[in-house]
């Protein structure tokens, strides 16, 4: 067992793609976590879709032992955050479990949205923080540049930022001494009662549930019966131990220590994050506080392609749920792509990587319908409804008022690109809080209705500033709004999937632009087909897709003009014919990329 004053816990955070996987790497190399063999790049990140975008989606934690210079041996517990704005979640509970952390800022970029957004969730830890200057054998690094930004922007003493490279190792083991020497000791008594709290939970098919703690109070051993404290569960304890990152079975878990227990549980929902974890005859008096539960954000409907795989989809949703509680779906149905889920996201790349792991690792094909947010609507009975499917929208005659979701956003964006992201952010119908300056990089605070940003903001924000913005936002409050819902008939019959909520202004310039998206989208039919946009009873865009064509007339040689207008007579009325019962049919692609709206 090690001694509390040898044991440090932390994690690294920073921006989207500044280097912290990278750095856990050589971390876990220079302490010999693993033998040159089984290094890889980015060895945390184990899922395929990780190592292919290079982003991490879940933290994942590491023990690690270092000989300091001083002659001791040192147990650190290494947890390595996700960067994006959307996995947020997962770096909060990282930080709560531990006492510091190692901020990683890339010496030629300098300090982005992510890194702020991440610095004040572990100042409001309480954690001390240790910066580090990543990349400084870039050409472009401009490290002393990047150390006034640390202190200008975030406020935290960069004198003695440690430079390093991760890539090639330059100044891993002045970090690893930075730890030691400047990160504080966990504190706790090994003979109170146990007191563990839940970090993470993750479903293996042979162990059942496998939990992360760290061990605040007490100590865990196998054979233990363990009480969770917000669930009310009871369960032994079956085997502890830590990551090396390979699996290691240890005898037990002291105060200060981060690792793992299984006990036969079977379902990650009868684990709430946050919970504490006691022993059940002595239970701890007072439980922590716990997270704050993830609130889905966006919300759209996936449908199985082929109606057959409806059950497959249940399953595969219900598996995946079990490693992600951050996401919620349930059951709906729908007049143009039959039974389905409607499912909550964090984000639009959680949307996306969700939809990803269930068509790789279920093979299933998928129709996604146009992403949403939760609109609160006040009926005129007094009664307030949540609003997730545009769909569900109650007759407007019943309606008093609506209210969407706001963010509050903060763009960092180089000055030259400054004037094209504040007038996206004003056609988006944002509000300006704050403009400031540091250097020659301009940080802007705006106010932005979410439904304005789920759809392409990122994309337009990124191309526009030739992908230098970055971007971070934080849910603010509901206010009331001018929406409207706006339908599209394909052939006069209307398509819930594509049904979606805008603002009054924006609904003509919407319609038009998605009704000229279907128009080269839909393929031809034998008859003409009309692609309208209607708010209520009112068409506001309308297209045509032209008929193909036979050339009846073809057999005609000479003869009398007339044989040919009964010809053509005859096609035209077989042509109206089709058109009252011809079925229009729109191809999976079509839904998709109407979907994808984008100003170009």
């Amino acid at each position: 067992m090690t001694d509390q004053k040898h044991i440090r816990n932390f994690s690294i955070i920073a921006h989207i793609d500044h280097g912290k996987s990278t750095l856990a790497d050589r971390m876990i190399q220079l302490c010999g976590g693993l033998t040159e063999r089984e290094m890889s790049e980015q060895v945390l990140d184990t899922m395929d879709i990780e190592q292919e975008r290079g982003i991490t989606i879940k933290a994942q934690t590491v023990r690690l032992l270092y000989k300091a210079k001083d002659g001791e041996t040192y147990q650190l517990n290494l947890m390595d955050t996700p960067g994006h704005v959307d996995f947020a979640y997962e770096v909060s509970r990282s930080l709560a479990a531990c006492e510091g952390s190692i901020l990683v800022v890339d010496a030629s970029q300098g300090v982005e949205a992510q890194t702020l957004a991440n610095v004040y969730q572990a100042i409001e830890n309480n954690h001390e923080i240790v910066p580090v200057l990543n990349k400084v054998d870039l050409p472009a690094a401009e490290p002393e540049r990047v150390k006034e930004q640390i202190e200008d922007v975030i406020g935290l003493d960069a004198s003695d930022a440690i430079p390093i490279s991760a890539k090639t190792g330059v100044g891993i083991g002045d970090v690893l001494e930075a730890i030691v020497n400047r990160l504080p000791a966990p504190h706790g008594n090994k003979d109170e009662p146990l007191k563990a709290l839940l970090v993470d939970s993750w479903y293996d098919p042979y162990l059942g549930v496998i939990i992360l703690v760290r061990i605040k109070e007490g100590e865990m051993k196998p054979g233990m019966r363990v009480h969770m404290m917000s669930t009310g569960g009871t369960y032994d304890v079956e085997q502890v131990g830590c990551f090396t990152p390979k699996k290691h079975k240890l005898t037990s878990l002291s105060p200060g220590e981060i690792g793992y227990f299984t006990a036969s549980i079977k379902a990650v929902a009868d684990c709430n994050i946050g919970d504490t974890i006691t022993e059940e005859k002595r239970r701890t008096q007072e439980a922590f506080p716990g997270f704050k539960p993830s609130v889905p954000v966006v919300f759209c409907g996936l449908f199985p392609a082929d109606a057959a795989e409806f059950e497959d989809l249940r399953e595969s949703l219900s598996k995946l749920r079990l490693n992600d509680a951050s996401f919620q779906f349930e059951a709906e149905t729908s007049a143009a792509l039959g039974f389905g889920f409607r499912c909550g996201f964090l984000g639009l790349l959680h949307l996306e990587i969700i939809q990803e792991r269930l068509e790789r690792e279920f093979g299933l094909d998928l129709v996604t319908t146009a992403p949403s947010v939760v609109y609160k609507v006040h009926m005129n009975n007094g009664e307030i409804k949540q609003l997730h499917n545009p769909a569900d929208m109650p007759d407007v005659v019943k309606i008093a008022k609506m209210e969407e979701p706001w963010i509050e956003a903060t763009i960092m964006v180089p000055d030259q690109y400054l004037g094209p992201v504040l007038s996206l952010c004003t056609e988006r119908r944002g509000v300006q809080k704050n403009l400031t300056y540091v250097g020659n990089r301009a940080m802007v605070v705006y106010r932005l209705p979410l439904n304005e940003v789920v759809f392409d903001f990122y994309d337009r924000l990124k191309s526009i500033s030739r992908g230098y913005a970055s971007f971070d936002y934080h849910m603010d409050d509901y206010e009331d709004g001018d929406l409207v819902k706006l339908n599209i008939l394909v052939n006069a019959e209307p398509v819930d999937a594509l049904a979606i909520i805008v603002h009054r202004a924006h609904a003509e310039s919407r319609g038009r632009q998605l009704c000229a998206r279907l128009k080269t989208l839909i393929p031809q039919q034998l008859f003409k087909i009309a692609i309208q946009a209607a708010i209520g009873g009112k068409v506001i865009a309308r297209e045509t897709v032209s008929a193909m064509r036979k050339d009846v007339t073809a057999k005609c040689y000479g003869g009398d003009i007339s044989r040919k207008l009964k010809l053509l007579d005859k096609q035209k009325a077989g042509k109206k014919r089709l058109r009252q019962f011809g079925n229009v049919e729109i191809p999976q692609s079509a839904f998709l990329a109407a979907l994808k709206m984008s100003d170009d």
